[in-house]
């Protein structure tokens, strides 16, 4: 081989090694992973759904239900049915509340056939014959909303609730019928044991005043506190259990309470005397009650599936001006952020349950006082 001929050789084979080495290994797929190597995180829609799911809130604790239903729980089904009806419209509980304060003089079914006219929901009306209901509810807009998401979303729950504690009432000698009102318990075959309260006489109606922490006994869930109404002027001091002066209001009654069936039904003629306006469609075949978004009046629903259910029918529940669904540096639904019109003293009633609200959840951890919180009795605390 001449000397020529070998250089040339050499630098063939050079090239050759170089191009071997100059090309890449494939790419390993899914399957040449080694074991337990994580995906990397999807992007676009799954990753949105998943924050979505993260800040979507868990339902109701039954032990948290308990404490909001304690102050209600011993009313009469009738009357305790339209709190529930009205507690998922807080913003018309503090338009009716207005109203009473500035029409004092109005009492039973005078302040009923007064509000014949307003654009409220006829439980909201109903209201305006039992103050002693009313401006509590006012009072605490952060307890009314969410007794109305609870409603709302657990209705059942919160029913089965208030069967948990006027059991214990019972048993703590806290329940029984008297000149005011008729305790029945029934014990189906099979069922759950069900404990009516039903006035003892239906032209007359009675609302109890009563400290949770002596008539429910020891408080168990020290971790979700009992809100408590402090009694109204008329109501006799010092008794655990007490009543004020009966009102003719039977007019202002067109509900009750399904216990089998886990919600609240309407009587569509007792309605219509309440608000000539009411629509049959507020209840179904059954007459069981349907909720009517329109009433909601911008009010943020707490959950997707309640607001999702109801969000769509009501005028302005999406995004209505002066409403904010959703109080971002708290993380939690709020709509009780501000108010489309209606006046400055409902603005400043809103602005205050927002104020209760964020006081509330700063609570918790706090022990749950000042701003009328207590502490309660029998190893309980009090809200």
């Amino acid at each position: 081989m001449t000397r020529r001929t070998y250089a040339v050789s050499c630098c063939a084979l050079l090239a050759l090694a170089g191009c071997q080495s100059a090309v890449a290994p494939p790419a390993a797929g899914p399957a040449a992973m080694a074991p337990g190597t994580a995906l990397p995180a999807a992007s676009g829609a799954s990753g949105t759904s998943g924050a979505q799911a993260q800040s979507e809130p868990a339902p109701y604790r039954s032990e948290e239900i308990e404490a909001m239903v304690a102050p209600v729980a011993l009313y009469p089904d009738e009357l305790l049915s339209q709190v529930l009806m009205a507690s998922t419209y807080p913003m018309e509980v503090a338009l009716a509340a207005r109203w009473l304060k500035a029409h004092p003089d109005l009492k039973g079914e005078a302040a009923i056939k007064a509000v014949q006219n307003e654009t409220w929901d006829v439980s909201v009306k109903s209201l305006v014959a039992f103050p002693q209901i009313l401006e509590p509810m006012n009072d605490k807009l952060d307890w009314t909303q969410k007794l109305g998401d609870a409603f709302l979303a657990q209705p059942k729950d919160v029913l089965d609730a208030v069967q948990r504690l006027r059991a214990r009432a019972k048993q703590s000698g806290h329940l029984e019928s008297n000149a005011q009102q008729t305790v029945t318990v029934e014990a189906p075959a099979g069922g759950e044991t069900i404990v009516r309260i039903e006035p003892a006489n239906p032209t007359v109606i009675y609302v109890p005043v009563y400290d949770p922490a002596v008539v429910y006994g020891s408080w168990p869930y020290p971790g979700y506190p009992y809100y408590y109404w402090p009694p109204y002027p008329a109501y006799y001091p010092g008794a655990a259990f007490g009543f004020g002066v009966g009102l003719i209001a039977a007019a202002a009654i067109f509900g009750n309470c399904d216990w089998n069936g886990g919600n609240v039904y309407v009587d569509h003629h007792k309605a219509t005397n309440i608000d000539r306006n009411f629509e049959r469609g507020q209840a179904d075949g059954n007459r069981r009650w349907q909720h009517d978004a329109k009433h909601r009046q911008g009010v943020a629903y707490r959950d997707n599936a309640t607001r999702e259910k109801y969000g769509r029918g009501g005028a302005g529940t999406d995004g209505r001006g002066g409403f904010r669904g959703r109080d971002a540096t708290a993380g939690r639904d709020n709509g009780f952020q501000g108010m489309g019109g209606g006046g400055n003293g409902v603005r400043q009633d809103i602005n205050r349950a927002n104020t209760s609200l964020q006081r509330g959840g700063a609570s918790r951890s706090s022990g749950w006082g000042g701003g009328g919180f207590g502490g309660g009795r029998g190893g309980g605390r009090r809200r």
